[in-house]
């Protein structure tokens, strides 16, 4: 029911939007004048990235080429004559050299989010990030969404890392599962009124995820997911302290690479 000048009126006679509208004009970019800073740069950083690889890559591709080469997730890999050959921790010969997380490149587990493995990959991905990352941004403000998205995106990769250390893995649906994670908090805490639309649309994505997980990284979606809901619910406790909630996502963001450590310390094919 709706409170009205006299009495209450249901939803439906109240005369205010309702589920994803009522989302959409109170809170969100869409459709209304606020600039959603942070979702947008992160999306226009996302594709210059994926149109720099497809440039620089051999064969009209977004994986051949050096960017893909330093930047993708696994644990470990050879380059050979320039190129990433087998995916396997093994001892360096002539003319190879060892690379991947499990030999010191932790910068993976950050640069794996801004890479894309073709053009139908990102623009999924950025479809995603532009209408739940905007909701989010209105919600919680932009610098702290700036940094639920990037610890979410450093759990995914550690997830990616836990589940399928040897796969190579790149994209940003890690800290866009983050996203939806903090919206489901959101809703459950009903600072958001989606009708249980944002659980719905978790759910679809996980079915995705675990029937097309041989092109999917399932461990990089549900880390993902489970960081933003963690780190949602952290920041709705200290909301009010910016030092505490900056602690929070530093916080997980050494979680999620201290289990990757873990994982590979005594790493092997």
């Amino acid at each position: 029911m709706t409170p009205a000048p006299v009495g209450l009126r249901c939803p439906e006679h109240s005369g205010k939007p309702q589920g994803v509208q009522k989302v959409a004009r109170a809170v969100s970019g869409i459709g209304s004048s606020r600039f959603n800073a942070v979702t947008l740069t992160l999306i226009g950083i996302n594709v210059a990235v994926a149109l720099i690889e497809f440039a620089s890559g051999r064969y009209s591709s977004f994986t051949n080429n050096w960017i893909f080469n330093h930047g993708a997730l696994f644990a470990s890999g050879t380059y050979v004559q320039g190129g990433v050959g087998t995916f396997a921790a093994h001892q360096p010969t002539f003319g190879y050299h060892v690379v991947g997380v499990a030999h010191g490149e932790w910068w993976r587990m950050v640069t794996a989010m801004f890479l894309h493995a073709n053009f139908l990959h990102i623009a999924f991905n950025m479809y995603a990030l532009y209408f739940a990352g905007s909701i989010l941004e209105q919600v919680i403000g932009r610098w702290r969404f700036l940094l639920l998205y990037l610890a979410a995106g450093i759990a995914g990769s550690a997830g990616a890392l836990l589940y399928t250390p040897e796969r190579p893995t790149v994209g940003a649906s890690g800290a866009i599962f983050g996203v939806l994670g903090a919206l489901f908090v959101l809703e459950r805490r009903r600072h958001i009124n989606t009708g249980g639309q944002v659980a719905g649309l978790i759910v679809i994505n996980l079915i995705i995820t675990f029937v097309f997980s041989s092109f999917i990284s399932v461990g990089g979606h549900v880390g993902g997911l489970i960081g933003g809901i963690i780190l949602m619910w952290v920041l709705l406790q200290y909301r009010r302290s910016a030092v505490l909630s900056v602690a929070a996502a530093v916080g997980l963001a050494a979680i999620s690479i201290a289990l990757a450590y873990a994982r590979l310390r005594n790493y092997s094919s």
